[in-house]
C-alpha cells in the first residue's frame, strides 16, 4: 500500500502524517511530496526518514492513494495526472467538491456512496463537516428545513502566515499581513474571498457543501463566517429549523449515539464545547442544545472541532480507510 501524502510540508500535511500513525494506517511505503522548493528535506514518520519528492516523481511511483492538502490549483492540475495512472485522489481543496461528477464525502455520513469508479474524491470545506457531522442524524428524523449559522473560526485555517502575523501582533513586531487589518484583540467578518452576492467563499462553502453532503437541495442555508485570534479550533453557533417537532432531551439521546459526535452539555457545571479542548481530537463537540423560543421546530446548538483533524486530516484519513477495508482500491 503505497501512500503519498501531497503538501506534506503545510500545516494539514504535517497533521496527516500525525493522524496516519495514531491510526495505525496499513501503509507499506510512504511517499512524501511537497513543491520544488522543499523537495529534498527529510522528513520523519514512525523513526524512519523520508526524502520529499516532487510531483512528478510522485506520479512516477505510482502510489496506491495519494492525500493531497496543497491548494486547489496544485490539485486541479496533478489530481487528474495521479487518477489516470490509477491511483485514488483524496482532496482537501475546494477545487472538486462542487463537480457533479466527484463524491463529496465524510465517512459517517455517505462513505456508502464510493465505489472503485471514484478516482477524486473531495474532503469537505472545515466548517462544513463539524456541521453536518452534528446535523446529519437530525435531519434523518426531523428533517431540516432551514440553517442559520455563524462561525468563529480559528486563524489556523488561514496557514502559518496567519499564525506568524498575531505572533507578531502579541510580540508588537511589524511583518507580513495575512489579512487586512491586525487579528490579535480583533474579529473579521471575513473569510476567504468576497463572491457577488456579498457572501464569502467560506460563507458560501457551508451552504453548497451541506446541501451535496446532505442530499437535500430544498434546505435553506444561510451564513455569516468570522476569523477569531484563536490558534486552533473552529466553533459554530448553528440555529436549526426543521419540519418536524422534536424533544430537546431526545436531541441530546440522538447525539449521544452518534458515532464521532460528543456532547458536552452541562450548563449547571459550564459544561460546553470550546476550542481549547477540542484541541488534538478527532471528534466534534455539541453543546448548549436548546430549544429556540422565538418560533416552532427551531434548535440552537453550538459545535466545535479541531479544524486540522476532523475538518482536514482525519476525515481524509478516514475516507483511505474505508477504501482499504471495503477493498476499493
Amino acid at each position: 500500500m503505497k501512500v503519498a501524502v501531497v503538501g506534506v510540508t503545510g500545516m494539514v500535511g504535517e497533521v496527516m502524517l500525525e493522524v496516519l500513525k495514531e491510526r495505525n494506517f496499513p501503509l507499506t511505503e510512504l511517499i512524501p511530496v511537497a513543491s520544488e522548493k522543499s523537495v529534498g528535506k527529510i522528513i520523519s514518520y514512525k523513526n524512519k526518514d523520508y526524502k520529499v519528492v516532487s510531483l512528478a516523481t510522485a506520479v512516477s511511483m505510482k502510489p496506491d492513494i495519494a492525500l493531497f492538502s496543497a491548494g486547489g490549483e496544485t490539485s486541479i492540475e496533478w489530481a487528474p495526472k495521479f487518477a489516470e495512472i490509477g491511483t485514488t485522489v483524496i482532496d482537501n481543496s475546494s477545487a472538486w467538491r462542487m463537480d457533479l461528477d466527484k463524491k463529496l464525502v465524510v465517512p459517517e455520513i455517505n462513505a456508502n456512496s464510493l465505489t472503485k469508479l471514484d478516482k477524486i474524491i473531495a474532503n469537505p470545506n472545515c466548517s462544513t463537516i463539524q456541521m453536518v457531522m452534528a446535523l446529519a442524524p437530525l435531519h434523518k428524523k426531523y428533517k431540516i428545513k432551514r440553517i442559520v449559522v455563524s462561525t468563529y473560526q480559528s486563524i489556523s485555517g488561514t496557514g502559518v502566515k496567519a499564525i506568524k502575523q498575531l505572533e507578531n501582533e502579541l510580540a508588537g513586531v511589524k511583518g507580513e499581513m495575512a489579512y487586512p487589518y491586525p487579528i490579535h484583540k480583533n474579529a473579521l467578518p471575513h473569510c476567504d474571498v468576497f463572491e457577488e452576492n456579498g457572501y464569502t467563499k467560506e460563507e458560501m462553502k457551508l451552504v453548497r457543501e451541506t446541501q451535496k453532503i446532505l442530499d437535500d437541495k430544498t434546505i435553506s442555508i444561510t451564513a455569516t463566517a468570522v476569523r477569531i485570534p484563536t490558534s486552533g479550533g473552529h466553533s459554530e453557533a448553528v440555529n436549526v429549523e426543521f419540519k418536524n417537532d422534536f424533544v430537546v432531551s431526545d436531541i441530546r439521546q440522538l447525539l449521544s449515539n452518534t458515532a464521532g459526535v460528543v456532547v458536552q452539555d452541562n450548563v449547571d457545571v459550564n459544561m460546553y464545547p470550546m476550542p481549547i479542548y477540542a484541541h488534538g481530537k478527532d471528534d466534534v463537540f455539541v453543546g448548549r442544545i436548546r430549544r429556540d423560543e422565538s418560533q416552532p421546530n427551531t434548535l440552537n446548538l453550538w459545535i466545535v472541532s479541531d479544524n486540522l483533524r476532523k475538518g482536514a486530516a482525519t476525515n481524509t484519513v478516514q475516507i483511505a480507510e474505508y477504501l482499504v477495508k471495503n477493498r476499493l482500491i
